[in-house]
């Protein structure tokens, strides 16, 4: 049985969110402040997090940065704001999907079953992945480059491991959202999965604005090299 963290100060929602989730099976801790939230978490103790982005006394921004700073644990973030600054925002800082409210409470557990299943899948080897100089231990969920860790956001860690694990194999945008959202990937604009895929070039590649491992095939899509070459941002 899952275990959530609920963080969201709304108790007409909170009331209809804690039933539907406790309806499906899922545990659920409930937070009405970025405090309470932080007296509630601990590393290992929530299969993922739900996180209200407007609260009284801060915002569920502030718990995701404390969050990522020790775990991948899935976040999604509650939002009443559909402005683009406020979406990438949150999966900038390490937020692995997001809602607009209002919302189906069933888009919401289809959203919460879909990151639980890809964080399974991603713990469940053993394996580790090797190309250019980057290295991937898939069971501790840590990425290495010429021996040194890097820092990367728990959508970042995904999109490079779908990359890595389909070299040389052009993927089109849609397949990566597929891959990645469960294809339910059609709120994620174009815009947004660029953003996703600049920042991991900041931190992969040895010139981001000269990329040769996550090049980019344009017109169709992008692909991991595994020869070097060009491709533009």
């Amino acid at each position: 049985m899952s275990r959530l963290l609920l963080l969201e100060d709304d108790l007409s929602l909170i009331d209809g969110l804690s039933y539907s989730l406790k309806k499906q099976g899922f545990e659920i801790d409930i937070a009405r402040t970025v405090k309470e939230a932080d007296s509630f978490w601990s590393d290992g103790k929530y299969d993922l997090l739900i996180l209200d982005v407007s609260l009284p006394d801060g915002s569920g921004f502030d718990v995701c940065k404390k969050v990522r700073q020790v775990s991948k644990v899935p976040i999604i973030f509650l939002t009443a704001s559909d402005e683009e600054v406020s979406i990438i925002m949150g999966l900038d800082i390490g937020g692995d999907d997001y809602i607009t409210k209002p919302f189906k409470l069933g888009v919401l557990v289809s959203r919460i079953n879909a990151l639980l299943r890809r964080t399974r899948d991603f713990s469940a080897t053993d394996t580790e992945i090797i190309s250019n100089g980057i290295k991937v231990f898939l069971l501790q969920g840590q990425v290495h480059k010429e021996n040194t860790t890097l820092d990367l956001t728990a959508a970042e860690y995904k999109l490079l491991c779908l990359f890595m694990q389909n070299p040389g194999i052009i993927l089109t945008k849609e397949k990566i959202l597929d891959k990645l959202w469960d294809g339910d990937g059609n709120y994620v604009d174009d815009n947004t999965l660029a953003v996703y895929i600049r920042r991991l070039r900041t931190k992969i590649e040895d010139d981001p604005g000269n990329p040769q491992m996550l090049v980019t095939v344009r017109g169709m899509g992008y692909k991991w090299n595994v020869t070097g070459g060009g491709g533009g941002a």
